[in-house]
């Protein structure tokens, strides 16, 4: 017979041995959702331009209206919902949930300057008179341009020049 000293010894040890493969098995199951949350997140699927919000919609007929386009597709991230549409040229827009444009890129091609905000065209014009914009990003806090000299501008929300760097290695 097993004395009582050791009989509560093993059933504390076994209990301890339970709660160690529980606490495993959670973590297991935890770290499998997450991984399924992470692969269903980015979701991108292809969708037809009426499916667009309005605004984006307006925005390619007004200052893309001769460009084909090849793709439109919806995004999902996590919280969030962007459109991307690819151009048959190779020129793209994104857009966020609203509709408003986030990043131009026309890299075979240029952004029409009716979308670059004024001062920043004329800032360009003046300084850069024989370059074009090749990308254009907007965002809570700046623009980011780059032109077709390879150099990379950043303007405020305000049009005041932030930063200028360049992308070109060979410089």
């Amino acid at each position: 017979m097993i004395p009582k000293l050791f009989q509560n010894l093993i059933l504390f040890s076994h209990k301890k041995l339970k709660l160690k493969y529980m606490k495993l098995l959670f973590v297991s199951l935890l770290y499998l959702s997450i991984i399924q949350i992470a692969t269903k997140a980015d979701d991108d699927k292809p969708i037809q331009i009426h499916q667009m919000p309005q605004q984006a919609q307006e925005f390619i007929q007004e200052h893309f209206s001769n460009c084909k386009i090849a793709l439109a597709k919806a995004e999902c991230d996590f919280f969030d919902k962007n459109y991307e549409i690819i151009f048959t040229n190779g020129n793209k827009i994104k857009f966020d949930r609203r509709g408003n444009w986030k990043e131009i890129n026309c890299k075979y091609t240029f952004v029409p300057s009716s979308i670059i905000p004024p001062k920043i065209l004329q800032y360009i014009i003046n300084s850069y008179p024989n370059t074009t914009v090749s990308k254009l990003e907007c965002n809570k806090k700046y623009y980011k341009i780059k032109l077709s000299n390879h150099l990379e501008l950043k303007f405020s929300l305000k049009s005041t020049l932030l930063e200028l760097n360049s992308t070109n290695k060979l410089l």
